[in-house]
């Protein structure tokens, strides 16, 4: 491994943050990009190419020969175009060249990213937009410029583009609440995220055998190993010299991009870990967790590893999630959530508590929605990921303040203080005196909620989105009244409990895995929307069309792009694997278990021609041959199925998820049997206990 380097050294060092601009720019320029981000008032190009000609120094000296936009459209991934710097300089040289409108603005091909509907494939014409909130960075030869990318006609064709649009409301009603509570000094408040990531690490080699685990990120065949996770034995275990080789480097990769990779550790299932970063701004969260994943990839690479973001890459073991920690911060970095240690912050606490609360129960299909997924499908409601149903965790604590709230009586606490939300009166709320709830989708953790629904491969931006979105929407409605009341106490009173009242069936402490609580959300009348197919519809109900284009997030035609998306996405993720579940079946398995079919008869044959006893061989061909009789006709049914597939789109899913998925299933069944009958000599690929316990 590398030599012994200074974190503080090369934190950021790729970075053209802000100490880097300071540094590099006049402090007339320097303060106009600051009043830009502070304001959001829009860049003058004289300003815009200092800026540029700053930044390209800057990175020629880091190495770099090529600039690109670098932009998230909505693939789930990042996309980029490399352009040089060089210019001709007329006499068969070159100059190093990077203008204030090539910072600002690219022009990258629109038409083969996916649009929903946006855009036809004649209409090519995109264009990429600088994000002047996100710093740029140098990797590999090249200056990465964040960008937002739209298409010739103004939609929003990327994540980036509404993530920062709901930013800007979260804040604008957040500030209207706090003016309400006495605070003059705060301009804005930012979402806060931080975005745990767990992932698999396998040896390429074996990974390189794997047709499905090539084709799909996931074994769609592969019997019980005899030993899973089930000793318990690998969380937060001993982590192996050449994971942690791995896990050195990629810290260092991280810090040097300013990631503020925090936390390391093996999770529950064997090859399963886990990096976790310090909270930032959403729009920096996201940026950071995306570059992570690209990192991930490519440094396991290095090391001879292979990077398994997939949310269940393995039966029978635990699958990946990205915990997602939001909160919200002033600029002067108080956390809205947290609360506090005055009677007036707590009052503060419970208005933000209360709109998140509502928020949630009222549009839990929305958030429900943005983390379906063909991957997250086999997560959801497993042991290792909370249910399908959207339920908020607060703690005995906090359950405690809040049923006083809605009764009107006494919180037991040292004091018993009589529960009224006045500015003066309210006891202090205690922060961490609760256990956490790992099955929880929404769990409050003492100042911020974990979204755990979300996951491993998937951007955080849409969950962002709605988390921000939904906030802004009831801080909205609650800055209405409180505005416009004659007794601000008295009003604020009514308006938490009401809130609170009228919401409280999202609230659940309990067990999520229970089947008591499935049916108890069903009397509640909680949603359980237990699929992608079953889920995406909610997407676009009127209400939450009316939602996000009320809150300017997006336009009606914008929001149904993303649905089609995600719909098309899901259909065309469960297509793949069926028809490489098809192909290994004809070309590895069925062949396999034949081959050792034929020789186990060659070897009964001559065990009869010398009067030998062939129980074993004859029980054996027997049960292969049902078994492989039974796989092809499983295999032959499953391809007519697939000629079978409805023109619609919400059709089409329903029928992946009924038809096609139990055929899948249907066949793997039999498959693993006859992985468990045929001899490994024989078998095409690595098995589980290859690949997890290598």
């Amino acid at each position: 491994m590398s030599d012994f380097v200074s974190v503080p050294e090369i934190f950021g060092s790729d970075v053209f943050n802000e100490a880097t601009m300071k540094q590099r720019l006049n402090p007339q320029t320097f303060q106009a990009w600051k009043t830009c981000i502070q304001n959001g008032t829009p860049l003058e190009l004289s300003v815009a190419n200092e800026i540029a000609e700053a930044m390209k120094n800057w990175a020629l000296e880091k190495g770099a020969t090529h600039y690109t936009h670098w932009f998230q459209p909505m693939t789930g991934i990042t996309a980029e175009k490399h352009d040089s710097f060089i210019e001709p300089s007329g006499d068969g040289r070159v100059i190093m060249e990077f203008s204030g409108s090539a910072l600002v603005r690219g022009e990258p091909d629109a038409s083969s990213f996916p649009s929903g509907g946006l855009r036809a494939t004649f209409e090519a014409r995109g264009y990429t937009a600088w994000d002047p909130t996100a710093f740029a960075f140098v990797r590999e030869g090249s200056l990465y410029i964040p960008t937002c990318f739209f298409s010739y006609t103004g939609e929003a064709l990327d994540k980036k583009t509404p993530l920062l649009r709901s930013i800007d409301e979260v804040s604008r009603e957040a500030v209207r609440i706090l003016r309400l509570f006495g605070d003059t000094e705060t301009k804005r408040v930012t979402p806060c995220v931080g975005a745990e990531q767990e992932y698999f690490l396998l040896p390429k080699s074996l990974y390189a055998q794997r047709e499905d685990l090539r084709l799909t990120g996931r074994t769609l065949f592969g019997a019980t190993p005899p030993k899973g996770q089930e000793l318990e034995d690998h969380y937060f275990g001993t982590i192996r010299t050449r994971v942690a080789n791995f896990m050195i480097d990629l810290d260092q990769q991280l810090w040097c991009l300013g990631i503020l990779s925090k936390t390391k550790h093996n999770e529950v299932a064997p090859c399963q870990h886990e990096m976790a970063p310090i909270y930032s701004s959403a729009n920096s969260a996201c940026d950071a967790n995306q570059l992570a994943m690209q990192v991930m990839k490519k440094c396991a690479a290095k090391h001879n590893l292979v990077c398994l973001l997939h949310e269940k890459p393995f039966a029978g073991v635990n699958g990946s999630g990205k915990h997602n920690n939001w909160s919200l911060s002033t600029d002067s970095g108080k956390n809205l959530f947290s609360p506090g240690k005055t009677p007036s912050q707590n009052a503060q606490f419970l208005v933000f508590l209360s709109a998140f609360i509502k928020g949630v129960d009222e549009y839990q299909d929305f958030l429900r929605s943005t983390v379906a997924s063909a991957g997250n499908d086999h997560r959801l409601g497993a042991s290792e990921a909370p249910p399908a149903i959207v339920s908020i965790f607060l703690g005995d604590e906090l359950t405690a303040v809040v049923d006083s709230i809605i009764h009107s009586t006494n919180y037991k606490d040292p004091g018993k203080s009589l529960m009224r939300i006045g500015v003066d009166v309210l006891p202090s709320i205690p922060k961490d005196t609760t256990d956490r709830n790992r099955t929880s989708p929404l769990a409050f953790t003492g100042n911020k909620f974990e979204f755990r629904m979300l996951g491993s491969s998937q951007s955080i931006a849409g969950p962002n989105i709605a988390l921000n979105t939904i906030m802004a929407e009831v801080l909205g409605e609650f800055a209405d009244i409180l505005e416009k009341a004659q007794d601000f106490e008295t009003a604020l009173q009514k308006l938490v409990c009401d809130t609170l009242t009228q919401h409280q069936r999202i609230i659940f402490n309990g067990n999520g895995y229970s089947k008591e609580w499935e049916e108890e959300a069903k009397r509640r009348g909680l949603s359980n929307l237990r699929s992608s197919a079953d889920c995406l519809p909610a997407y676009v109900s009127e209400k939450n069309i009316r939602l996000v284009t009320k809150r300017g997030i997006f336009t009606e035609s914008e929001f149904r792009a993303r649905y089609e998306i995600h719909l098309d996405a899901y259909c065309k993720m469960v297509s793949i694997e069926a028809k490489t579940s098809i192909d290994m079946v004809l070309h590895q398995i069925l062949p396999a278990a034949t081959a050792y079919t034929k020789d186990l008869c060659d070897t009964l044959t001559v065990k009869k021609s010398l009067s030998v006893p062939a129980t074993a061989e004859e029980k054996l061909i027997a049960r292969l041959s049902d078994t492989t009789n039974r796989l092809y006709e499983a295999c032959e049914q499953l391809k007519q199925n697939m000629d079978t597939i409805p023109e619609g789109k919400e059709e089409a899913a329903l029928y992946y998820q009924n038809v096609i998925l139990t055929g899948m299933a249907d066949m793997r069944k039999e498959a693993d049997i006859l992985e468990q009958l045929t001899a490994k000599s024989y078998w095409p690929y690595p098995t589980y206990s290859d690949l997890l316990f290598y």
